[in-house]
């Protein structure tokens, strides 16, 4: 049998809208591009990036220039300078229902990844398999490589071809303005109500006995006192599917993903108490990057696990039946790089779709019907704070 690419492949039931998939050059299918060392892909991952928005595809060369950030807006990869689409004067060349569009485009690699991801919560072994549906609301960013002239970098002068070329990466800092626009009028605007706010510490385990994962301990604070406690106990983050998305008229682009994290279940004891001490030794001070820092020799058991980083964060959950809005600041530090970051940061879950997912018989027209409604909203509420599309 010939082989099929994922994206083409053929799902069972009656989807509710004829695909129109994004053009073949915009695909992005080399996930080991996109590996990183807080989050793990399958071998039947699937990304993909493509652009919405605009009425006639033909004409993005035409009316969406590229501009460069400064280094002090965003890290800088390979010391190149990161760009990123802008997209004024376009408002009479968009289209009206994008959303539609979305769905056409993801809705074969939803239940695809989707299948996947069950058997492998089906497989799973002495742990808890937790999948989620969520967007992510950031800017794309391209960064160029030495296969690209600096002609091609030219303000004006980038085409798909070129971009093709380039490595991008969705960046998820958004701005203040943004974080208090969602608070003050899209969580009303969207029908939520305020379920809790969490503030948490993540530590990052290297362990030997997994050289290919990162555990995260997650660590809530102890009330009255200056320490932390293991709260539980997870592998990486694996991603099933990413779908990236420019959207053109908006200030914000959109990243769709199905996504699973491992809680472990199954530890020897010796390996809780040896991560039990680490987290023990950790010293809370402010003053850090990650908000923790381990006395000079105790980041590491001496043994399976290492410190390999931490992450401070704060978040607020606002939410109905079918969609949940989280508000998260993050204050992160890599022990290996010794670099950190600071960002804010907005998602939606999407339990609604993902329990129709779950269920043992699909009812594709359901879940379709969904996601429509949900990219809509997205689309109304989620990805402008009225402000300029370019800033």
């Amino acid at each position: 049998m010939a082989y099929i690419p994922p994206h083409k492949r053929q799902t069972k039931g009656s989807p509710l809208l004829n695909p129109t998939p994004a053009p073949e050059s915009l695909m992005r299918s080399d996930f080991n591009k996109f590996r990183t060392r807080n989050v793990d892909y399958t071998d039947h991952t699937i990304l993909k990036w493509f652009y919405v928005g605009l009425a006639n595809e033909l004409r993005i060369s035409s009316l969406v220039s590229f501009q460069p950030r400064s280094p002090e807006s965003f890290e800088t990869k390979a010391g190149l300078q990161p760009l990123f689409g802008c997209r004024e004067g376009i408002k009479n060349e968009l289209i009206q229902t994008p959303w539609l569009l979305i769905v056409a485009n993801v809705k074969k690699d939803l239940y695809f990844s989707f299948q996947h991801m069950k058997r492998e919560m089906e497989e799973a072994v002495m742990a808890q398999v937790k999948s989620s549906v969520v967007a992510r609301f950031g800017k794309i960013l391209f960064y160029g490589s030495s296969s690209i002239g600096k002609d091609s970098l030219k303000l004006n002068s980038l085409t798909e071809t070129t971009l093709r070329k380039m490595k991008g990466s969705f960046h998820t800092d958004v701005p203040p303005s943004y974080m208090d626009y969602v608070e003050n009028r899209v969580v009303e605007n969207l029908g939520q109500e305020y379920v809790q706010g969490k503030e948490l510490y993540y530590v990052k385990l290297s362990d030997n006995m997994r050289a290919d994962s990162t555990v995260t301990c997650k660590c809530t604070v102890v009330k009255d006192q200056e320490k932390i406690q293991l709260h539980k106990i997870e592998l990486n983050q694996v991603r099933n599917m990413v779908a990236d998305m420019s959207c053109l008229g908006k200030s914000l682009d959109l990243r769709l993903m199905l996504h699973t994290k491992k809680i472990m279940m199954g530890l020897s004891d010796d390996e809780i108490n040896e991560i039990k001490n680490l987290i023990g030794s950790a010293v809370l001070d402010s003053e850090v990057k990650g908000g923790l820092r381990w006395p000079f020799g105790e980041d590491s058991s001496g043994s399976q696990y290492a410190v390999t980083g931490v992450w401070h964060t704060t978040a607020k959950s606002y939410g109905n039946s079918s969609i949940r809005l989280k508000l998260r600041h993050a204050d992160r530090f890599d022990f290996r790089s010794s670099t950190g970051e600071v960002s804010q940061e907005a998602n939606l879950k999407m339990p609604g779709i993902l329990s129709q997912l779950q269920e043992q018989t699909i009812d594709e027209k359901l879940v379709l019907k969904m996601l429509e409604d949900n990219l809509k909203l997205i689309w109304d509420h989620c990805l402008s704070d009225g402000s300029s599309s370019c800033s």
